[in-house]
Parts: C-alpha cells; sequence; structure tokens
C-alpha cells in the first residue's frame, strides 16, 4: 500500500498527562463527597421525626387552596 502504520509506543508526555487527569479526577470526587456529607448533615439539624399515619387516624386537611381547582365541581367531602 501506499502508507505504513505507526509503531505503538508510549509516550512519557501523556501517561503523565492521564495521571494528572486521574490525580485530579480523585480530588474532585473527595471534594464532592465531602460536600455532600456537610449538605446532609445541615439538612439533618432541621428535620424532625415523622408520625405515623394508620387507617382510623383523625386528620386535619386545609381547604384553603381546594375551592380552586375545583370550581366546576362543587363537594363539600373536605369540609366536615
Amino acid at each position: 500500500m501506499g502508507f505504513e502504520l505507526r509503531k505503538k509506543k508510549k509516550y512519557k508526555g501523556a501517561e503523565r498527562f492521564a495521571e494528572r487527569i486521574r490525580s485530579m479526577q480523585e480530588e474532585a470526587k473527595a471534594a464532592l463527597q465531602k460536600v455532600q456529607e456537610d449538605m446532609k448533615q445541615y439538612a439533618d439539624r432541621e428535620r424532625g421525626e415523622v408520625e405515623e399515619y394508620r387507617v382510623g387516624n383523625l386528620v386535619l386537611v386545609s381547604t384553603k387552596d381546594l375551592k380552586y381547582q375545583m370550581a366546576e365541581k362543587r363537594t363539600e367531602k373536605f369540609t366536615e
């Protein structure tokens, strides 16, 4: 044919570049993990225990915005 393929060689500059990219990626992963843990800690501070509701429990339902959604169908189901 009219051309010859290059022989595969190891390029030191490419290896150094790849290693630098890998180390930057590891640093970024570690930083993201730390930020994620910090955000979880701050979010969990504000959270409280959740009540578990069972069938038959009485609950209060707000109907403040309900009338706008049900303008065509008037239902008194939630007003008791």
